[in-house]
Formats: structure tokens, C-alpha cells, sequence
């Protein structure tokens, strides 16, 4: 008897309408195009303008195309994880209420919040729960409405983050694709230089940490940076080494889509030509728990039954991980 395994079966995405480009951003704070780009890669964000929605659009709309694209009845998915550091309310889970919204009735659904690795957190979890034979859908949505805890007159964070979603339905496999491997990490030392202060049961909101405009994100970009650059590219060294992956035999890099010199410090470790290394970056920035299903959406054409991908993340807390995934079927 074949071992079952987690396959990616069916993408789907949705970004918002509105483009925040480099120009737009000149005029908002002391940047400019050429500073944005030679240090980040961004030349443009999408950004969710309407002030009555929140994650849950993003994440419906994402999971409505994934839904289109593929056939499925929604009330076949058992279960919903909403990948997501900017959750609509405290307390009740915003993937509750978007597997209600499409319709996946017999589900049942939470929220996974790994900073911006939060997805492949998620690709972790939903692939436990399909090897362990209880469930046979999950649908994994990663989708962060960025711009509602960025500070738009600081420079350092702003000309980063963007808004967006996508969707990844996992299914199981007994051909021997899907997931194969995975290395995840964390460190609790690394929370001071990436967080919102505010917020949380530690400082509760008050007037004060309003006006202080603690309640939007901090980054110590140097620190993060350095810690980035080291752990995600070890991390994606280590899952080729221990699976006996020549850099010939990685078809695809999925990096998180932080910052350019991080993903080509990534993909110079593992000694992947660059026509290997999946970037978008530049149309979206770092939509955090999206980038990686945003890849996945974009590129999804390219990609053969077969494929090696390796997928590679970083975010606060700090959070970190590689998954080593075969592609299970062609467009």
C-alpha cells in the first residue's frame, strides 16, 4: 500500500484594485523609486481601499477563485485554515467566518498566526491532517490587509508591505507527490525586532499606546535582515541535503517574498540559476501570509506534474521553515 501524502490540487488569488507605486509613496515620505528598489526589489503594492473590509474579503475572494478555477463543491473542504497576521476581529476567528461566507458548510475552520510563515505553517498542518487519513480537503488561505497596521509616515515600513491573498486546496496523493519534507523553526529571542507592541493582553489598548502609534507594525530592519538572510537560507540548504536534491534537480524556489536580497541570498546558497526562483515582488510587496499562494497562483502555468519546489519562509516571532513539496499536476 502506497503512503498517502498531501497534494496542492487547485490555487486560486485575489489582490485589490488599487496600486500604492514608489511614485505614489514619493510624495507620502522622504524615499524614491531607485532607493525602494535597489534595497527591496518593490516597485508597486496593491492596497485594499475600502474602510468597511477587512482580511476576510481578501480571503473569500481568493478562496471563490480557487473554487471557479477548479469545480470543487465547496461543502466537500473539511476543514479551512486561515493563515493570518491581521486577523478582521480579536477573539472570533476570521477563517470561521470566511468558510462560512463560501459556502464550505461542513467544515470547520481557525486562524493560524506564524507571522509572514504562517502559510507554510499551514502547509504543515493541513498535510498532517490529510497523512493521518481523518480529512481528504483542506483548503489553506493566506491573506494579510497589511496596510491596516502600517504606519504610512514611516518610511522604513511602509514602501514594504502590501495586501493580498491566496488559496492552495490539499488533497491526498498516492502517487508519491505532495509534500515530502519539511524544516521549521523558531525563535522567541527575535519578537522585539519585528511586532506590534500594542494591542495584546500585554499592553491592552489605551489612549496612550494609540498616540504612540504603537498599535502599527516595528521592524529593526538590520536585525531582521541579518537573522533572514541566515535561517531561511540554512533552512532551504538543509531540506535539499537531507533529500539528496542536487541544485539540478530543484525545478522551482518558492521564497517569501520579503525583500529581493533575501530571496537571491537564498537561491545563491542552494546554487539555483535564477530562471529557478519565483518572484513577484515587485508587483505586490510583502503581502506576508500571501506571498508564498501568491506565487503559487502566479507561476501555477509553469509548473509540471513532477516538479520539485521548494518552498522557503521568514517572519516575526521569529519564525522560519522550508518545505520540500512535488508538484501533482499539470495546467
Amino acid at each position: 500500500m502506497n503512503k498517502t501524502t498531501a497534494a496542492i490540487t487547485a490555487v486560486g488569488a485575489y489582490v485589490p484594485e488599487f496600486v500604492l507605486s514608489n511614485k505614489i509613496l514619493e510624495t507620502m515620505v522622504d524615499t524614491n523609486d531607485e532607493w525602494i528598489t535597489s534595497r527591496t526589489g518593490i516597485k508597486e503594492r496593491r492596497i485594499l481601499k475600502d474602510a468597511d473590509k477587512g482580511t476576510s474579503f481578501l480571503a473569500i475572494r481568493a478562496a471563490e477563485d480557487l473554487i471557479k478555477k477548479s469545480g470543487i463543491d465547496p461543502a466537500e473542504i473539511d476543514l479551512l485554515i486561515l493563515a493570518t497576521a491581521t486577523p478582521d476581529l480579536p477573539v472570533a476567528a476570521t477563517g470561521v467566518y470566511v468558510a462560512t461566507q463560501i459556502g464550505a458548510v461542513n467544515a470547520f475552520a481557525y486562524d493560524l498566526q506564524a507571522a509572514c510563515s504562517s502559510f507554510l505553517y499551514g502547509m504543515s498542518t493541513a498535510a498532517a491532517y490529510i497523512e493521518s487519513g481523518r480529512y481528504k480537503k483542506v483548503l489553506v488561505i493566506g491573506a494579510d490587509k497589511m496596510s491596516s497596521i502600517i504606519d504610512y509616515t514611516d518610511r522604513t515600513t511602509c514602501i514594504i508591505f502590501g495586501d493580498g491573498a491566496g488559496a492552495a486546496l490539499f488533497e491526498p496523493n498516492e502517487e508519491g507527490l505532495g509534500l515530502q519534507d519539511e524544516i521549521l523553526r523558531s525563535d522567541g529571542t527575535g519578537r522585539e525586532f519585528l511586532k506590534i507592541t500594542a494591542g495584546g493582553s500585554l499592553f491592552p489598548p489605551t489612549a496612550e499606546t494609540v498616540a504612540n502609534k504603537q498599535h502599527y507594525v516595528f521592524q529593526d530592519g538590520k536585525t531582521v535582515f541579518k537573522f533572514a538572510v541566515t535561517n531561511m537560507a540554512e533552512v532551504s540548504a538543509r531540506i535539499m541535503e537531507r533529500n539528496n536534491l542536487t541544485n539540478e534537480d530543484v525545478d522551482w524556489l518558492v521564497p517569501h517574498q520579503a525583500n529581493r536580497r533575501i530571496i537571491d541570498a537564498t537561491a545563491s546558497r542552494m546554487g539555483l540559476e535564477d530562471s529557478k526562483v519565483l518572484m513577484n515582488i515587485q508587483r505586490y510587496g510583502n503581502t506576508t501570509s500571501a506571498t508564498l499562494p501568491l506565487l503559487l497562483n502566479d507561476f501555477e502555468k509553469q509548473f509540471k506534474k513532477g516538479d520539485n519546489l521548494i518552498f522557503a519562509s521568514f517572519g516575526g516571532g521569529f519564525t522560519w521553515g522550508s518545505v520540500y513539496l512535488k508538484w501533482a499536476y499539470n495546467s
